[in-house]
């Protein structure tokens, strides 16, 4: 993976995608390596499709050259989340499978592909998400470790959804003692919250 992702944190603020597209724009006009470019157009595209700005995402992929895995699997990763976030998860999950096979050997992004697989398709998350802890075993990188935190996470909730809260509670204890360990301050507070309520509900 030519980009690094501390580098993407830096530009990245989910909470405000108009303010990361122009930030990312900035970093791809300027940047002189052409697959680091190519990487920081998919996020412009990510940025995009959270703003709904679906038909300027897909065109700014279209211009992306993709010249190694990590492009190919950061393009197939958006081409699937404009998708899902348009409301077509089925026709998302290709994408998600492409970025999967491309990504192979880039842990990052292979475990964002198989989290995105188990969002689309809520029937066999449990399957995708044990296949994205799977992958991070064989990981020592804390970055991409912290992504234990988003699937333990995402599995507590869909255990709440089902009424199966003690379950629920075991994930959502697996997820703060990663937030704990990899994450992020928010996602501690996070954690904490999703605790509470779960506890509450058993």
């Amino acid at each position: 993976m030519t980009l690094a992702q501390a580098r993407l944190d830096e530009l990245w603020d989910f909470a405000d995608p108009s303010g990361s597209e122009a930030r990312l724009r900035e970093a791809a006009e300027s940047e002189t390596d052409a697959a680091t470019r190519a990487e920081l157009q998919t996020q412009v595209a990510r940025a995009l499709g959270l703003q709904e700005r679906f038909d300027e995402a897909d065109a700014v992929l279209d211009e992306v050259s993709i010249e190694d895995a990590a492009v190919a699997a950061r393009a197939a990763l958006e081409r699937g989340r404009v998708r899902n976030t348009a409301g077509d998860p089925q026709v998302a999950v290709p994408y998600f499978l492409a970025a999967v096979d491309a990504a192979s050997g880039i842990a990052f992004l292979e475990v964002d592909a198989l989290h995105m697989l188990a969002i689309a398709e809520p029937d066999q998350a449990e399957e995708w998400t044990a296949a994205a802890l799977a992958v991070l075993e064989g990981v020592d990188d804390p970055r991409t470790l912290r992504w234990r935190v988003s699937l333990h996470n995402n599995a507590g909730w869909r255990l709440f959804d089902a009424g199966r809260f003690t379950e629920a509670v075991a994930e959502f204890e697996t997820a703060r003692d990663a937030a704990t360990r990899w994450g992020t301050p928010q996602q501690v507070q996070w954690a904490d919250e999703a605790l509470t309520e779960a506890r509450g509900a058993r």
